[in-house]
């Protein structure tokens, strides 16, 4: 193992967090902390997760959120300090063939909801 690994290791197991386990596919919640000039607030956005990318403290992870409308979009480091919790709202029934889920940006309504 190179330097840069046993680096990436140490540093990982500082920033270490419990979240639960999750896939593409699954519904989750994610509270995030904002902060709007000198006061800051939890703020909490629920989605499907459509890809985990990245590996050791470089994780990242992208929820898809409808919302009077329209789609959001968000990426969040897995290991970010402005991450406040991780909930698991619903496991998806079946396990998806694809590891990044694009194909539901194509589709509407509550079909757009399931992997």
């Amino acid at each position: 193992m190179d330097k840069l690994m046993k680096i990436e290791k140490e540093m990982l197991e500082e920033v270490k967090k419990d979240y639960p386990i999750f896939n593409p596919g699954d519904i989750i919640k994610v509270y995030y902390k904002i902060k709007e000039k000198d006061k800051e607030r939890v703020h909490s956005i629920e989605g499907i997760v459509m890809k985990i990318y990245g590996q050791l403290h470089r994780k990242s992870f992208m929820i898809r959120r409808i919302s009077y409308g329209e789609a959001l979009e968000i990426t969040f480091p897995y290991y970010s300090p402005n991450i406040e919790k991780i909930e698991v709202v619903k496991y998806s029934r079946r396990r998806p063939r694809r590891a990044r889920l694009y194909y539901l940006r194509k589709r509407v309504g509550k079909k757009a909801m399931n992997a």
